[in-house]
């Protein structure tokens, strides 16, 4: 049995409680799906959650593979995704620790979209040492008993969200199933607890 992952943008905890959980296959073969966590992000702003979205080029070309989806330079997506992210996070515990990590992924410029998704991915693992899950360039298919959470708005039954200290905790309640990247500035080296504590 294995869990079938897209290759996502900032990934959610759920995704991260998956990667962190083993066996994992991330799919870079299956077609790319708009408006999805494939280049879509959902990180916490004073008023709630706020997406980030990564602009691709020909988002509108059907059964365009993950591994072809170019990123779209034309527009300033990289300087505002950065801007937010220090804007709302920098009160957090572990942002001054972390951030220096990722801010290249807004400074330097990377052709492919799944190849910027899965090096996020892997900076990600590294700040809480796991290790980077299986990557398949061909269309994986779902054998009997495999978690297929390519669909858009796939169900993981087994996902239960674990609260933690949010940034905006003062003034709103704990939103779930944020970006990791949310939990991580929150929470650090116990992130990886946490994960853990999200699959039952």
């Amino acid at each position: 049995m294995a869990t079938i992952l897209p290759a996502g943008y900032l990934p959610s905890v759920r995704y991260m409680a998956r990667v962190v959980q083993g066996d994992c296959i991330i799919d870079t073969g299956e077609h790319f799906i708009k408006r999805s966590e494939r280049n879509r992000a959902s990180i916490l702003a004073p008023e709630g959650p706020m997406q980030l979205t990564v602009q691709v080029e020909r988002a509108n070309r059907p059964r365009t593979p993950m591994r072809d989806m170019r990123i779209d330079y034309s527009k300033r997506w990289q300087h505002q995704h950065w801007t937010a992210m220090v804007s709302y996070y920098r009160s957090s515990p572990y942002f001054d620790h972390y951030a220096p990590r990722f801010e290249r992924f807004y400074a330097e410029r990377w052709e492919s979209l799944a190849e910027y998704d899965l090096a996020l991915l892997r900076t990600m693992l590294d700040c809480i040492g796991c290790p980077m899950p299986r990557v398949s360039e061909h269309y994986v298919e779902a054998a009997p008993g495999d978690l297929d959470l390519r669909p858009k708005n796939a169900k993981d039954p087994a996902f239960h969200a674990e609260p933690y200290v949010q940034v905006f905790a003062d003034r709103m309640p704990f939103i779930e199933n944020l970006s990791f990247a949310d939990l991580l500035f929150c929470e650090g080296p116990n992130s990886i607890c946490v994960l853990r504590d999200c699959l039952r």
